[in-house]
């Protein structure tokens, strides 16, 4: 299936695997609209919500920049209103603003873990259900969330408990709307990958430009999300999907192209954190 004519809500996604997963669904004439902070120009991180937009009309979608603050019941409640006022509806949404602090229990601050709580879980959550009644409405309602499989192995749950706690909420807000939420024919699945993605949350809280250098690309995750939002939304819902499992699902076999560093083999790699 296609995504043309198709409208995506989206938290966040100036920039990384929230833009390439519009630039993605743009190739095909989707209506997008972004839900982000980023109103001017961070001094270390590029991109805002402005510029984003400009590049999903470039890449041939209709953009709507809607400047917000996903922790703000006002914010997302406007968003949902202006995006329907715009494109006439929601079909997709796809909550990829997350917070990440991979401090120690005791290294963690008050004030981050509240706000890894907000964004991830609540904002998931908020964006989600609001958008209900307009889902409801679509041929092919999905929600899609950026967070990681349940895995209650002490090796995750011990390593960084704040944000453990703040995307196994995502994932369990999702899980919860997919189950409440069969009967009206709306999808809610997580997505995933095997390896870590050289973004700018990588650069700055993982590894710097040696972890940058053994990630793939947003693209990967890009393409995996549009297969998954792309399909019939009776096909599967209420799973916790891994990038690389759907694309080989959909014949994809060969991931050397997503290398960001051309030529580094599958092997040498970082893998991502929650999968064993």
């Amino acid at each position: 299936m296609s995504l043309a004519g198709k409208t995506i809500l989206m938290s966040g996604g100036s920039r990384g695997i929230g833009l390439a997963i519009a630039l993605r669904a743009a190739a095909d004439g989707a209506n997008i609209a972004l839900m982000a902070k980023t109103d001017t120009p961070h001094p270390k991180l590029e991109g805002t919500v402005h510029s984003a937009a400009e590049q999903i009309r470039a890449a041939g979608g209709r953009a709507l920049p809607i400047v917000g603050d996903v922790r703000n019941d006002d914010d997302i409640t406007e968003a949902v209103m202006k995006t329907a006022g715009e494109f006439g509806g929601i079909d997709i949404v796809i909550n990829n603003a997350s917070v990440i602090d991979l401090s120690g229990s005791l290294d963690l601050a008050a004030k981050k873990y509240d706000l890894m709580q907000d964004v991830n879980v609540r904002g998931t959550f908020m964006l989600s259900r609001t958008a209900v009644p307009l889902l409801r409405e679509s041929a092919n309602p999905h929600i899609l969330s950026l967070s990681p499989p349940l895995n209650l192995s002490p090796r995750w749950l011990g390593a960084h408990t704040g944000y453990t706690m703040a995307k196994y909420g995502m994932t369990m807000a999702t899980l919860g709307l997919a189950a409440e939420f069969a009967d009206a024919g709306i999808a809610a699945n997580t997505l995933w990958p095997r390896t870590t993605i050289a973004t700018a949350a990588v650069q700055f809280a993982l590894g710097g430009d040696r972890m940058m250098k053994v990630s793939r690309t947003p693209e990967i995750y890009a393409d995996a999300a549009y297969a998954v939002i792309s399909a019939p939304a009776a096909q599967r819902t209420g799973q916790t999907l891994i990038v690389e499992d759907v694309l080989e699902e959909a014949g994809v076999t060969d991931f050397s192209g997503y290398a960001a560093v051309p030529g580094t083999p599958d092997e040498a790699l970082f893998p991502d954190i929650f999968l064993d």
